[in-house]
């Protein structure tokens, strides 16, 4: 058992120390969390705004879809799989409240069933803001006499990977292109996955005789229940747009804890 009296500065340490998600005033870290079934281990919350606020954590179910969608699974289609995913996973403390800029750590272990076949199993752990019952409400709407406040609740999820035994995969990049969207200009391609885990990296774009890369994106997974995903990239500056032309090479790269060794790479000439 992992102790987790740790002075606020500890804390906040590890917090810097690692990728971290922040939406609303909640910054999570690490940002996905890995777990073989032995020693537990722990995330941490940190309330970045100016007020205390009061979060509760729930695990959920959700399935990726072939454009890399998370789609949440409804009880009646869950699988028995899943349902061993849920039973195995534990976790503490299941609410917390946060004074500002002061970190948390929420406990997380799995447990295997003497039965459990091996493979890779996820859940996703959802932590959602509780409002405050005084706060002022952001929009009020009138209407035929009847006033409606809306008070906005957010959330933020993160998953929680089981794995147990040797898995392996590999991956593919095919079908790169260049593709115009609503949002501006977008690196297009196919991610192809095989084995009996997910992949999880990030995708660099490079070009003959240019030092630096042209493009790196963080957070690319191909989950176990699908074989490939297409992912559509957004180039949001205008100047690495215009350099996204000719001859590039693209790699896809472990992150996290394995960060830097090869998953996959291939050559495409953009236009």
């Amino acid at each position: 058992m992992l102790s987790f009296q740790r002075s606020a500065t500890a804390l906040a340490l590890i917090i810097f120390a690692q990728p971290a998600l922040a939406v609303g005033d909640l910054l999570v870290a690490p940002t996905r969390v890995i777990l073989d079934g032995g020693r537990g281990t722990e995330l941490i919350l940190n309330n970045i705004g100016t007020e205390t606020a009061t979060y509760r954590i729930s695990l959920e179910l959700r399935r990726m879809t072939g454009n890399g969608q998370l789609d949440e699974v409804s009880p009646e289609a869950v699988t028995e799989k899943e349902k061993a995913t849920l039973a195995m996973i534990s976790y503490a403390p299941r609410r917390v409240v946060l004074p500002p800029n002061q970190p948390q750590a929420i406990r997380i272990g799995a447990r295997f069933a003497a039965d459990l076949p091996d493979g890779e199993y996820r859940a996703h752990m959802l932590f959602r803001a509780i409002p405050d019952a005084k706060a002022a409400t952001t929009t009020t709407q009138v209407k035929d006499g009847l006033s409606i406040s809306l008070t906005p609740i957010y959330g933020v999820t993160i998953p929680i990977i089981v794995r147990k035994g040797a898995l392996k995969a590999s991956a593919a990049i095919s079908d790169v292109h260049m593709e115009k969207t609503k949002e501006g200009p977008a690196l297009s391609f196919t991610l192809a996955r095989s084995g009996d885990r997910s992949t999880y990296g990030r995708i660099r774009v490079t070009k003959a005789g240019q030092a630096k890369p042209l493009y790196d994106a963080r957070g690319i997974a191909v989950y176990a229940e699908v074989s490939q995903r297409t992912v559509a990239l957004p180039i949001l500056d205008p100047a690495v747009a215009a350099q996204m032309t000719g001859p590039v090479k693209v790699e896809y790269l472990e992150d996290g804890e394995a960060a830097g060794g090869l998953i996959a790479e291939t050559s495409a000439v953009l236009r």
